[in-house]
């Protein structure tokens, strides 16, 4: 009986695999992916419950975020936190390799390593099949993250939801509202023009 649950699971297990290496394969085909998304943050503890909605566009490792009423703008070298409400930028080193956290430019393929993967339900959205796959850390013991749920759709392939969960109990929910690729992106999007911020404090971290 054992041998056959044991069997089930390994079963399901590459499920999960197959269907997470054929969203790198479709994220990767694009030049460029636009998404506009639904942010939420709940933590029961600390009585924190925040939601809010963001756009992002991704050209690589490259991207630019708005959400909260700020701009990442991601280079491929440094990131530049834009505040217009303190009229202050951050600009600092980003490690794309680090595993505790996911950066809007990995959130398409942050579950290539360092996760065992588990099948998990099904659940009809508006007509669309959302699959999830529940991601678990290899390494618990250094990862601030206890688990993720990733849906996926079955037809396009697309991520649609993430939902992180961490040690601490705080869980975030990332809801893709519009996935489009290949658009014509301005050649500056990425790029950081300081004299459009005249009158900025600029903070140099490292």
């Amino acid at each position: 009986m054992l041998t056959i649950v044991g069997s089930i699971f390994a079963a399901q297990a590459q499920d999960a695999k197959k269907l997470l290496n054929e969203v790198s394969q479709k994220v990767r085909s694009y030049d460029n992916i636009s998404i506009d998304f639904k942010y939420a943050l709940v933590n029961e503890v600390e009585d924190v419950n925040q939601e809010t909605r963001g756009d992002v566009a991704l050209l690589g490792n490259k991207y630019r975020l708005n959400i909260m009423g700020t701009t990442q703008l991601y280079d491929g070298k440094k990131l530049h936190v834009i505040i217009p409400e303190d009229e202050e930028i951050n600009i600092s080193s980003q490690d794309e390799n680090s595993e505790n956290s996911i950066t809007p430019s990995k959130m398409l393929t942050f579950y290539e390593k360092g996760f065992r993967y588990k099948w998990d339900i099904t659940q009809d959205v508006k007509g669309r099949k959302i699959q999830y796959v529940k991601l678990i850390p290899i390494d618990a013991q250094k990862n601030e993250m206890k688990e993720i749920l990733l849906g996926v759709d079955r037809q396009t392939k697309h991520i649609y939801k993430l939902i992180q969960t961490q040690q601490n109990g705080t869980r975030i929910t990332i809801t893709v509202q519009n996935f489009k690729t290949n658009q014509p992106l301005s050649e500056t999007l990425f790029t950081f023009d300081a004299s459009k911020y005249a009158n900025y404090y600029i903070n140099r971290i490292d």
